[in-house]
């Protein structure tokens, strides 16, 4: 788990086709810093676990459904990447809740500058992240938590407003018009998305009356006549019990 605030820019280098190199600008880099084998590090939004630690970075794995689902294996050689290590008990949660599992990909636009920051914008997205993005909601780009400023209503383009620090402590102010981005829609939206389509579900609903009809047995078998909680019935016809 991460919440998209980028901690460092590093350079990617394929060592073969499933294993990449990651290098950090210096040896006292933030991510280095504690790096243990098996660590989970979000390599441009995408989660990679640690196999091997260098001097200025670590060895990687990436699977063919990562490199077919990301642009990691469409970066140039010693191409720009986000870094950010998994998030740890007590750190503080500044972005939002980000798996490393990049839902699919999109193109910049745009990247205009306007005052005090940078609109920026994106088209070609992925039909299973698309339907995630609303407005003024999170979405990770390359790793990075941005919040939605505008959008078409099928979320095949959005747009959003960053910051100069953001924009230029990431690899955000390398893309060019054209190049793909990873991009993973909100969790909460997915599993919101989830118990909507689900809670229409026969299955469900069996259970729900199922739920009833004990709730109404033990009704009846109350001698002393004591009511039903109203929240749990409540709970119960809409397929939570």
């Amino acid at each position: 788990m991460f919440t998209g605030l980028v901690q460092s820019v590093g350079q990617l280098q394929h060592l073969s086709q499933y294993q990449l190199k990651i290098t950090c600008p210096t040896i006292q880099d933030p991510v280095l810093a504690g790096i243990e084998l098996g660590d989970s590090i979000a390599v441009d939004g995408v989660c990679l676990t640690v196999e091997q630690i260098l001097t200025r970075g670590f060895i990687a794995a990436a699977s063919p459904e990562t490199l077919a689902k990301s642009t990691l294996g469409k970066v140039s050689e010693n191409g720009k990447v986000n870094l950010e290590t998994s998030l740890r008990v007590g750190s503080k949660i500044g972005g939002h809740f980000v798996t490393g599992h990049v839902d699919g990909t999109g193109q910049l636009e745009s990247a205009e500058q306007t005052g005090d920051a940078w609109e920026i914008c994106f088209r070609g997205i992925s039909p299973k992240v698309a339907r995630y993005i609303v407005h003024k909601g999170s979405i990770a780009v390359n790793g990075i938590s941005l919040t939605v400023a505008d959008c078409s209503n099928t979320g095949d383009w959005f747009q959003s407003a960053v910051i100069p620090l953001t924009y230029a402590e990431t690899n955000l102010h390398c893309l060019q018009p054209g190049d793909l981005v990873n991009l993973e829609g909100d969790v909460l939206g997915k599993y919101v998305e989830k118990f909507t389509r689900y809670g229409l579900n026969t299955d469900a609903n069996a259970a729900a009356e199922t739920t009833m009809e004990i709730l109404g047995r033990e009704r009846t078998n109350v001698k002393d006549e004591v009511d039903i909680d109203p929240s749990l019935t409540f709970l119960a016809e809409h397929g939570y019990l």
